[in-house]
C-alpha cells in the first residue's frame, strides 16, 4: 500500500476517535521516525512520552523476539520468570515501595490506585489538582481537570474534587478525615508542563499522614528517566503510598503499573485484576528497557540534555515566549498565542512535537537525542518562532 491507501484505509475504518495527520510513518530508529517516503523526522513527541529510549532499541527488541518465541501470555495466577525478574527490578527503585501490580496502561494504573486507596481506606472521597490529566477511563477521567476530556461523559465517578496546584493551603483545607486520597502529578504534562514544588509534595506527604489519606503520585508520563532521575519524586525526596507509572517502562510495549507501599491494605486475591496485565512478553521488554536505563545512565542523559536544550531555549529571543521550564527533557515553551501553527510550521522542519493544551509547545525527545539533533531543534525552533503566524487569536 501506498502512503495515500493507508490514510483513506484508516479515514474509512477509524472510530472518529483521533485527529489524523497527513503523515504515514512505518518505521523509527533512535530518535528518528521515517515516512512512507523515507523521509526523516526528528521526534519531539516520543508518542507522548512512550519512547524513552527511542524507537527500536536492539536490546528490547531482541528480549521481544525472544520471548515471544517462548511464552507471549500467562495470567498472573501463575508465576513466570520474567515477571518476578520485573517485580524485582521495580520495587528496587524507590525505597519503601516494595509490591507492585501490573496492568497494561497508564490509565489503567490509576484505576487500579484509586481503587486500592478506597479499599485500604474504607474512605469514597478523592481530591485531584486543577489542570491535571490521569486518563480517560471513568476513574482516571473523574480525577482529570479538563472539561473538554469530561464532556459528554458525565455522571462521573462521585466524590471527586479538585484544587489549585502547586497550593499548599488549598490541599489543607480540601484533605479532610474523608479522604481516601489525594492524587498528583510531579510534573503536570498535558496541563502545560508545570513541575510541582519541592514544599507542595512535602506538604502533600505531611497532610496525608497527618488525616489517614494515601498520597498517589502518577508518574506515567514524567517516570522512567524523563525528568534526570528515574522519577521525578526522587528531585523531592517524597515517597507516595502509590506510585503509578507506564508508556516507557517497557520500551514501547504497552505496559502499566502501579508500585505500593505498606500503608496499602486489604488487598486480597480477587480484589482486581488485569487479563494481560503482567504477561511475559511485555515483562520481559520491560526487564530489557530497564537494563537498558541502567547501563546507559538514560536519567543522566536527561539531566544533561535538559539543561543543555533548556539553555538554548532560553536564549531565544522572541516576543512571543512567556515562559520556559520543565524538568530534564520534559519541557514546555509556554507562548502568547495558540501554537497549532507552529507545530505546523515544526512539522515542515522535520520536527515532530506536541501541545500541552493551546499555548503550549511540549518537547518529549526520546532520552537517547544526540546533542547535534537538540542543536537541530533549538535552531528550527527558533526560526518558527520568528515566523509571523497566521493566528485566530492570541491568549493574553
Amino acid at each position: 500500500m501506498n502512503a495515500q491507501q493507508i490514510i483513506e484505509i484508516e479515514n474509512a475504518h477509524g472510530a472518529g476517535t483521533y485527529a489524523k495527520q497527513p503523515l504515514v510513518i512505518v518505521r523509527g530508529q533512535g530518535a528518528s521516525l521515517f515516512d512512507a517516503d523515507g523521509v526523516e523526522y526528528l521526534d519531539c513527541s516520543s508518542g507522548h512520552g512512550v519512547a524513552n529510549l527511542g524507537h527500536a532499541h536492539p536490546k528490547v527488541a531482541e528480549a521481544i523476539f525472544r520471548q515471544a518465541s517462548t511464552l507471549i501470555t500467562l495470567f498472573e495466577t501463575f508465576p513466570n520468570d520474567q515477571r518476578a525478574a520485573l517485580m524485582q527490578k521495580m520495587t528496587a527503585l524507590v525505597d519503601g515501595l516494595d509490591r507492585v501490580f501490573l496492568c497494561n496502561s497508564g490509565t489503567e494504573a490509576v484505576e487500579a490506585a484509586l481503587k486500592f486507596a478506597r479499599l485500604s481506606t474504607g474512605r469514597r472521597n478523592v481530591v485531584a489538582a486543577m489542570r491535571a490529566f490521569h486518563g480517560r477511563t471513568f476513574g482516571s477521567l473523574s480525577a482529570t481537570f479538563n472539561k473538554k476530556y469530561r464532556e459528554g461523559f458525565e455522571p462521573l465517578v462521585p466524590g471527586f474534587s479538585h484544587v489549585p496546584f502547586n497550593n499548599i493551603e488549598a490541599l489543607e483545607k480540601a484533605v479532610n478525615e474523608e479522604t481516601a486520597a489525594l492524587i498528583l502529578e510531579a510534573v503536570q504534562g498535558e496541563g502545560g508542563v508545570h513541575p510541582a514544588r519541592a514544599e507542595y509534595l512535602q506538604a502533600a506527604r505531611q497532610i496525608c499522614d497527618e488525616r489517614g489519606a494515601l498520597l498517589i503520585v502518577d508518574e506515567v508520563q514524567s517516570g522512567f528517566g524523563r525528568t534526570g532521575r528515574m522519577f521525578a519524586i526522587q528531585h523531592f525526596g517524597v515517597t507516595p503510598d502509590l506510585l503509578c507509572c507506564a508508556k516507557s517502562l517497557a520500551g514501547g510495549v504497552p505496559i502499566g503499573a502501579v508500585l505500593l507501599g505498606k500503608s496499602v491494605q486489604n488487598l486480597t486475591p480477587g480484589a482486581h485484576a488485569s487479563t494481560f496485565g503482567g504477561n511475559p512478553l511485555s515483562c520481559a521488554a520491560a526487564v530489557a528497557a530497564l537494563t537498558v536505563m541502567e547501563e546507559e545512565d538514560l536519567p543522566g542523559q536527561a539531566a544533561a540534555k535538559g539543561k543543555y536544550l533548556m539553555e538554548k531555549l532560553r536564549a531565544i529571543e522572541s516576543p512571543h515566549i512567556r515562559e520556559v521550564r520543565g524538568m530534564g527533557l520534559m519541557i514546555g515553551i509556554e507562548m502568547k498565542q495558540k501554537v497549532t501553527p507552529y507545530l505546523k510550521a515544526l512539522q515542515e522542519k522535520r520536527i515532530l512535537a506536541l501541545n500541552a493544551g493551546m499555548t503550549v509547545i511540549r518537547l518529549l525527545p526520546p532520552l537517547v537525542i544526540t546533542y547535534e539533533q537538540i542543536d537541530y531543534l533549538a535552531e528550527a525552533l527558533a526560526e518558527v518562532l520568528a515566523m509571523e503566524m497566521q493566528n485566530d487569536g492570541n491568549a493574553e
